[in-house]
């Protein structure tokens, strides 16, 4: 168990181009309620994702201490101390607006920019993993990265709640080799259990294995994110557009009717993939179609 500092008011606002008002907090947090394996669960890919304004306010604020996010994270080293979250936060938002998940490959840094990919290397066991940062913090004097309860029990240090890190940015190709042997050699974990009175000499058994989310460097949104792609006073002008975007996905494309204002909106979705998301504003902006933003309905 250990305390993380975090922004009640959801800090995954704040971060997400909003002032810093809400009230700061220290919460004690968990991993689940028995141990578990979580040797199948791949570390986090490097790949190219396109970098947006979802958890990149720079500079911010938290409890008077004001960050400021690198402009890049190529060449990046740092060592320091890490630590884990995991129940209080598992299936909330992160900084960049994605659902967090205690079992996933990834982690929050105070500095770099969402998303990066990082080796994190345990410098008491030589243990590594690779993780994709798409939330902010810790926010504890001396820590220097935040990892899920997934990574931390690769890297060895779940029970003892910190461990000092080498923390180092990767990108696609980098290390790649380093990272899948992290993943796919883990040797499942065990328990010791005493079994039933024909024999008392306690025997190791294999642990449950952890749910592993559908991505493990993460990418789910909430089930209500849509891509807005334009508001229009004419409905025909609305309509071309939903005619054009849906030419080019398969994801559902509405027009809906105005509400107050008169405006008729052109949504695509829900959809529930980030990477689905990033690649179709790339897709709409290519074919010079207008900026889309993230709206929640």
């Amino acid at each position: 168990m250990l305390t993380r500092v975090r922004d009640v008011g959801a800090l995954a606002a704040l971060l997400l181009l909003t002032a810093c008002s809400s009230q700061v907090a220290v919460v004690k947090d968990s991993g689940p309620k028995q141990a578990v394996d979580v040797a199948h669960i791949p570390d986090a890919v490097p790949r190219h994702e396109v970098r947006t304004k979802a958890g990149n306010k720079s500079p911010y604020t938290v409890l008077g201490k004001t960050y400021s996010v690198l402009p890049d994270s190529k060449g990046f080293v740092e060592e320091g101390i890490a630590s884990w979250y995991g129940n209080k936060f598992h299936g909330r938002k992160t900084s960049n607006g994605e659902i967090y998940s205690m079992y996933g490959m990834t982690a929050a840094h105070k500095n770099l920019p969402i998303p990066s990919y990082v080796r994190v290397t345990n410098l008491d066991n030589g243990r590594q993993v690779v993780v994709r940062v798409n939330d902010r913090g810790p926010f504890h004097e001396g820590r220097v990265i935040d990892l899920t309860y997934a990574a931390a029990s690769k890297l060895g240090f779940v029970k003892l709640g910190t461990a000092p890190v080498r923390v180092e940015a990767v990108g696609p190709g980098d290390q790649l080799a380093a990272a899948q042997t992290t993943a796919t050699t883990a040797v499942p974990q065990t328990q010791t259990r005493q079994v039933s009175s024909a024999s008392s000499s306690p025997v190791s058994v294999a642990m449950p294995k952890a749910p592993a989310p559908k991505h493990s460097a993460g990418y789910q949104l909430p089930a209500n994110t849509f891509l807005q792609a334009g508001a229009f006073s004419n409905l025909s002008a609305a309509e071309n557009l939903q005619s054009r975007i849906g030419a080019l996905t398969p994801l559902p494309v509405s027009v809906m009717p105005p509400v107050n204002d008169r405006l008729y909106r052109v949504r695509v979705g829900p959809i529930d993939n980030n990477l689905v998301l990033m690649d179709l504003r790339t897709l709409l902006q290519r074919h010079q179609m207008p900026a889309p933003h993230i709206v929640y309905d």
